[in-house]
């Protein structure tokens, strides 16, 4: 009986042993996961990447200093809620993900994808969108469908999707670093490229803003649904559940469906398009 009785006292010091070991193991994740959400709150300051150049997104209005955008004022809203003050940094968007990734800044807004998605946490979205063309108003660029952006020049970014899906159908992709929309849009109207692809919203606007080229958003070709999120750290799981919550928050009280109309000429970003999209194969 006494030798069974040690035998019992052991299992129950090793099981102890373990299930503090457990308890040690979870509260070192929860402070690794904390970690991020809580150098925001000892500074007050949640540090946002954005471009600054493209509107209606994000960018300067003529003759102001005041940063502004839909993007951008989602950011102040989502930094209000979260009751911390908001400093953005201006940065090309092949710049991003590595200032994200180094700690550069808390947070950024992009669209997710395989590769991203395995180093990132995104947020719900925050926009719905697909992709579109500009191309000249003449001829159309000589594109009519998908398969004719073979030989022709796109002007983009280098790591965007939409430049994925130029080099897909066999279009050459003209880069560009962290330029306003009239680079691009002046590059078509003048045959140094023949399209530029990208968000339908952020077309619609831009294109408004110069009459004065021979440019036009293509009439039929509506391609590759999307949305565009916050994304942070993969480790950051405190702060991506109070962004989702502020995100559901602004979607109930309208307040997205508010800041979309300002910025995109009453059209409500907020929610997904009825219109009928093409979906590729192949492209994330």
């Amino acid at each position: 009986m006494k030798r069974y009785g040690i035998l019992a006292i052991l299992v129950c010091a090793i099981l102890t042993l373990s299930a503090c070991g457990s308890d040690s193991e979870a509260d070192g994740e929860k402070k690794v996961e904390d970690e991020i959400w809580a150098s925001i709150q000892e500074s007050g300051e949640i540090v946002v990447g954005t471009a600054g150049t493209l509107f209606p997104a994000s960018y300067y209005p003529e003759g102001s200093e005041e940063l502004t955008g839909y993007n951008v004022e989602v950011f102040r809203e989502i930094a209000k809620r979260l009751d911390v003050d908001v400093k953005f940094e201006v940065m090309g968007f092949d710049s991003m993900l590595s200032a994200l990734q180094s700690g550069r800044v808390d947070i950024i807004q992009a669209g997710p994808r395989e590769a991203s998605k395995e180093k990132f946490a995104f947020s719900e979205p925050v926009k719905y969108s697909y992709a579109t063309m500009i191309v000249r108003a003449d001829d159309l660029s000589g594109i009519h469908t998908l398969e004719d952006l073979k030989g022709k020049k796109a002007g983009g970014a280098a790591t965007t999707v939409y430049s994925d899906i130029a080099r897909k159908f066999g279009a050459e992709v003209i880069t560009y670093g962290n330029v306003t929309n009239d680079a691009y849009l002046r590059d078509v109207h003048n045959g140094r490229t023949d399209v530029v692809i990208n968000d339908y919203y952020l077309q619609k606007l831009a294109i408004t803003a110069f009459p004065e080229f021979n440019i036009t958003l293509h009439p039929e070709l509506r391609f590759h649904p999307t949305t565009n999120n916050v994304v942070m750290q993969k480790e950051a799981t405190v702060l991506l559940e109070k962004v989702n919550e502020v995100i559901k928050e602004m979607k109930e009280d309208g307040t997205l469906t508010e800041i979309s109309a300002e910025f995109f000429g009453g059209l409500d970003v907020s929610k997904e398009p009825e219109e009928e999209v093409i979906e590729i194969e192949g492209v994330e």
